[in-house]
């Protein structure tokens, strides 16, 4: 019936800013460094600022002969006028194509390949380091955030051309293109539209009323279209904004005690980085109504710890549950009074007229309450394809239900807990997520701890300290008693392990370079005896 009712409805990214102006004016937004765009613009902005500079860039775009329709890679230093060249982009009705920057070379050139000749804005950093091997010269061209080194145009020289009209593609046209994590292999190109991403803000938006007018501070993958829902409800409420680009916390920390806001969002290993500002001087989090939580599973630990930080009345933190490919399918939240009864592996329900959930045996037959199978989910916001690999989409769609990946089961009441990715899965362990949910929670200076296998397909932790302290072997012995048989654990540095622009651990790369004997390790590795 709401298909029907509301059938070419589309979120659209370059109107966003317009309309948040429009409705809120100088709304404050506060960055923790400067615009590479407009570096004079200085960290103190507002919406109607925002709203103007997107508006340039897209004449500055359209200047240089983008036009709708037409990829527009962009691959740059990290910061948020990622965020604004990809409005500026949709402004103009060509297409964003989102690339992290923490791809390697090797990757980028696959990625850029399959998008066929697209447009490419990038800066000279970037060019001299990820793009260097990189045949630059098959984009259709190169646009520069700073000084065009070659033939590439600088978007400086551009300032003060005509300003245009915005575009709007068709609600079920290619509007946006972001990547997969790249978790088990080189990323996907996902493929969305602006009806199928309004299908996933419309839920967002009714989640995020409550806290609707709240300050925010985000701290996420601006390549990621997570954020630019979370934006769209953001910028549709009229929050503050304090978008952060660097999460340490000796540098994060000040800038959220000042800013004291009442929505937090960052990505799970970037919250149990932030567990040290719990009882950080001055309350970084103690306004904190409502933290977020996406991307990846949280630890029971670092919920209570953020809980307990706040001094709101009934603080609580909000997981979802999916994929760059489906949007959030499940939902569910945490409150201070249940803290201690957290249960990492319940991800939630699934989202009442938008998405539905099942649990698959290997036949593809529903499993029964409590039974462990293959998640799947039917969703108004899945992806159109994988550009350049639609084999890959269409083996993961069977009848409108989207594979997750995931195994888990579903209680007597609906609710779904995530055990393992398929991949990830080791014969002797249940479920690895909960025995690192468990060993988090008995070592308090654990900074992550991941069970991948080993060369003999053991179940090995690769375990990394606050600090990078050494494990205490008797301790780590005590621990694992009762818990099932895993190897002696590997100790690392948390920067030396691979991992996606969400702070994703990318699993198969470290059993790959722990066979190898690449994994670098801490002299102290490995512990246990």
């Amino acid at each position: 019936m709401l298909q029907r009712l509301l059938p070419e409805r589309g979120f659209y990214l370059g109107l966003m800013f317009q309309e948040a102006a429009a409705r809120h004016g100088r709304v404050r937004v506060t960055l923790d460094r400067p615009l590479d765009v407009a570096p004079d613009a200085g960290t103190d902005l507002g919406y109607t600022e925002l709203a103007d500079l997107v508006d340039d860039l897209a004449a500055r775009l359209w200047s240089a002969g983008v036009r709708p329709s037409e990829h527009v890679a962009i691959l740059k230093g990290d910061n948020v006028d990622i965020v604004l060249l990809t409005c500026a982009v949709s402004r103009i009705g060509a297409v964003p194509a989102l690339l992290s920057p923490s791809l390697d070379g090797q990757v980028a050139a696959v990625l850029l390949d399959r998008l066929h000749a697209p447009w490419l804005i990038t800066d000279r950093a970037t060019l001299e380091s990820t793009l260097s091997t990189v045949d630059t010269t098959l984009a259709r061209g190169v646009l520069t955030v700073d000084e065009a080194p070659g033939n590439a145009i600088a978007l400086a020289a551009l300032a003060g051309v005509p300003r245009r009209p915005a575009i709007r593609l068709h609600p079920r046209e290619p509007s946006l293109i972001t990547h997969s994590s790249g978790t088990t292999g080189i990323p996907k190109l996902a493929v969305h539209c602006p009806h199928t991403m309004w299908n996933r803000l419309v839920p967002q938006q009714a989640l995020g009323r409550a806290t609707r007018g709240e300050a925010a501070a985000l701290h996420m993958s601006f390549v990621h279209s997570r954020f630019y829902h979370l934006l769209g409800v953001l910028l549709h409420f009229g929050s503050p904004l304090l978008l952060l680009v660097d999460p340490d916390p000796a540098h994060a920390g000040p800038l959220l005690a000042a800013h004291r806001p009442g929505i937090v969002e960052t990505h799970p290993n970037t919250y149990v980085l932030w567990e040290d500002l719990a009882d950080a001087p001055n309350g970084p989090l103690s306004n904190v109504r409502a933290y977020g939580s996406t991307f990846d599973a949280i630890h029971p630990r670092t919920v209570r710890r953020l809980l307990a930080a706040s001094r709101r009345r009934d603080p609580r933190l909000m997981q979802l549950y999916g994929q760059s490919e489906t949007g959030p399918i499940a939902f569910g939240w945490y409150t201070r009074r249940g803290a201690d009864r957290v249960e990492a592996r319940r991800v939630g329900t699934g989202i009442p007229g938008f998405t539905r959930i099942r649990v698959v045996d290997e036949r593809g037959r529903k499993c029964p309450p409590g039974a462990t199978g293959a998640i799947e989910a039917r969703t108004r916001g899945r992806i159109l394809t994988y550009l350049g690999a639609p084999e890959s989409y269409a083996r993961q769609v069977d009848q409108g239900w989207w594979r997750m990946g995931d195994m888990g089961y579903r209680d007597r009441w609906g609710a779904l807990y995530l055990l393992d990715r398929e991949v990830d899965r080791i014969s002797t362990v249940d479920s690895t997520l909960e025995v690192e949910d468990e060993l988090l929670s008995r070592f308090a200076d654990l900074r992550e701890v991941i069970i991948v296998h080993g060369p003999g397909r053991e179940p090995v932790p690769v375990v990394c300290t606050r600090g990078n302290e050494p494990l205490d072997p008797d301790s780590w012995r005590r621990a694992t008693e009762d818990l099932p048989a895993l190897a002696e654990p590997v100790q690392c540095r948390f920067e030396d392990l691979p991992r996606t622009a969400t702070w994703k651990i990318k699993r198969l790369e470290i059993a790959r370079q722990l066979a190898a004997g690449e994994l670098p390790t801490l002299s102290t590795a490995p512990v246990g005896g």
